[in-house]
């Protein structure tokens, strides 16, 4: 079966019990996937295109993934850092950092997937959530995935939009809370990683084909909020 390599930051990180309860979506999509399909997360805490590949992350992978696998790229929080050793300019560095990525992938006959980052978890005073906390660099994504023909998947507008159904208080519970608005719980990774599955599922073959189906299942209402 295939492998799935997963490139990003610690809002995707496979955790272990050290920082628990912290979560990342490559964890939480373990329960999404077929039996014989592997999870091999590389994301580390802090990273952003630059980093990850500056500290020889992005040739780890190079190493290991094959013909049939999926790399899923998923930056944007830390390429907005204004320190040297990781920030990227939306224009420039950062889309051609991504297509470092995507031919990586490609070199090796694998499938690579843009995932734009989940959004911040930020409200005003009056309780209204506040979008748009990284800037321009889900539309560089965005741009970039149209220009080199890869599947995009917007999480920062998916998440954006659940953050304001939610609201402040409910959606405390799924964060890193108090005061974190960046890191993950496990329901919140779960709730997160079901986004990212259903996107997924959309894209069809082959995509779709390293998913449990869903067919049958009754649909967990708590996670449907178009």
């Amino acid at each position: 079966m295939a492998a799935i390599f997963y490139a990003g930051d610690s809002t995707v990180k496979f955790n272990k019990i050290d920082s628990y309860p912290q979560t990342g979506i490559s964890q939480a999509m373990l329960l999404f996937l077929k039996e014989g399909v592997t999870m091999r997360s590389f994301a580390q805490n802090g990273r952003s295109t630059k980093s990850f590949m500056d500290e020889g992350r992005l040739e780890a992978i190079k190493r290991e993934i094959k013909e049939g696998d999926f790399l899923f790229i998923q930056f944007g929080h830390n390429d907005e850092k204004p320190d040297p050793a990781r920030h990227t300019d939306p224009d420039t560095t950062f889309p051609e950092n991504l297509m470092c990525f995507i031919r990586a992938a490609r070199e090796k006959g694998a499938y690579p997937v843009l995932i734009t980052p989940i959004a911040r978890r930020l409200f005003d005073e009056e309780g209204k959530f506040l979008p748009g906390s990284h800037g321009p660099y889900p539309e560089a994504m965005k741009r970039t995935g149209r220009m080199a023909g890869v599947p995009v998947i917007d999480m920062t507008a998916i998440t954006e939009h659940y953050l304001s159904v939610v609201g402040d208080v409910a959606s405390k519970a799924y964060f890193m809370w108090p005061k974190d608005n960046t890191h993950l719980k496990p329901e919140g990774a779960v709730i997160m990683a079901d986004f990212l599955c259903r996107e997924l599922e959309k894209l069809g073959s082959p995509y779709s084909d390293i998913l449990v189906s869903r067919q049958g299942l009754e649909e967990n209402k708590g996670l449907d909020v178009s």
